[in-house]
């Protein structure tokens, strides 16, 4: 037998070369020709025999607390129980299967997303690829509507006792119609409810972390109300990050993780922070969704448990679907009730661009809205 027709034998990091992959239930599987995607433990690869999954593939074997995790986690089932509307795609690309080469657990197997179907979030998040990637459709309301189910199923994890850890817009996707699905999910920390075992995560992304992940405290869902706070007021403001801007008193740059450490938010002390002059004002935001973000920005800040919970995000957004308006002069405006006019519109007026249509606005009378891009749960 040639080394093309065996796996046996293979240790290190020569799996990579292995010629098939064997699942769980002894199906041979051959990789597709390059990596989907890479990430600091691994690439996730197509399988040809199995197109409805991929593979993520570890740079080296995964040792046994690797091992005990990934089984621990196709143990466990997170939101297994919710009720998916017809066409939603999973709402966690969650383990189905282990992954073998030369008799060696390698990696796992889970369900492939459509990448011509899914965004991230961080594209979600600027102008040029909501335009391109949904045609008019990503408005304000769709991107409340992404932000609602954000909130919604991070609140679901919580109650299933299941902390995400690295929560940000690069960890997630949303499809079309605003549905949201979780990614990276070896990262969330849990425990095993056969054996007991903790499994935590030490992974987090600066933009996203509140000052205790830098101090090297454990993920919890404080630290994931923190990382969901910053996503929702980012999606609700097209873009704007919460803690944007140089201070004005001492260094005279300042990324967003030197913010977070020290406190500085726009929204809770404007008069410390130089923000950039495109910078949305907070007021275009329904009043609740301001509260909620000074209350997680501020005292949320030094104190994680007097952060807004998921549970609180999603009401105060739900409330504020319930209440969203059309603009009568473009219709790829949606606005807030609390509002009396158009703020997009208010915008492009005052020569800033609009972030929801492509070049100058139309002054056509309003129409009735043909792509609504609003997700409604099934829950």
């Amino acid at each position: 037998m040639t080394a093309a027709d065996s796996n046996d034998d293979i240790g290190g990091a020569d799996h990579l070369n292995a010629p098939f992959l064997v699942l769980g239930d002894g199906t041979r599987v051959t990789r597709g020709p390059k990596p989907l995607g890479t990430g600091g433990q691994g690439s996730v690869w197509g399988l040809k025999e199995r197109p409805d999954l991929v593979a993520k593939i570890y740079d080296r074997p995964p040792d046994d607390a690797q091992l005990r995790r990934i089984a621990a986690m196709l143990r466990a089932d997170p939101l297994a129980g919710e009720e998916l509307a017809p066409g939603q795609p999973p709402m966690l690309v969650w383990p189905v299967d282990v992954v073998e080469a030369g008799g060696r657990p390698v990696g796992y197997a889970m369900p492939l997303l459509d990448p011509a179907e899914h965004t991230s979030l961080s594209g979600l998040l600027q102008k040029r690829v909501r335009l391109r990637r949904f045609d008019g459709r990503a408005h304000w309301k769709f991107l409340l509507a992404a932000a609602s189910n954000l909130a919604y199923m991070t609140a679901e994890l919580h109650q299933q006792r299941f902390v995400v850890g690295d929560l940000s817009s690069s960890n997630a996707v949303v499809d079309p119609n605003g549905f949201v699905t979780f990614l990276d999910c070896d990262s969330f920390a849990f425990t095993d409810a056969l054996t007991g075992e903790s499994f935590g995560s030490d992974v987090f992304t600066d933009d996203y972390a509140g000052p205790e992940r830098f101090s090297g405290e454990p993920p919890t869902r404080h630290s994931d109300d923190f990382a969901l706070a910053v996503l929702v007021y980012q999606l609700l403001s097209a873009g704007n990050h919460p803690f944007d801007g140089a201070p004005l008193h001492g260094a005279d740059e300042a990324t967003r993780k030197d913010n977070i450490q020290a406190g500085t938010s726009f929204l809770v002390h404007p008069a410390r922070v130089r923000t950039p002059l495109q910078l949305l004002p907070p007021e275009v935001l329904p009043p609740r969704v301001v509260e909620l973000a000074r209350r997680a920005f501020g005292p949320g800040v030094r104190d994680p448990r007097r952060r807004p919970s998921s549970a609180a995000w999603l009401e105060a957004l739900d409330e504020a679907r319930s209440a969203v308006v059309q603009c009568g002069v473009v219709p790829e405006h949606h606005h807030g009730g609390h509002l009396t006019s158009c703020p997009w519109c208010a915008r492009t007026t005052g020569g800033y661009s609009d972030p929801f249509v492509e070049g100058p606005r139309s002054s056509a009378p309003g129409r009735a809205a043909g792509a609504t891009g609003a997700a409604s749960r099934t829950a």
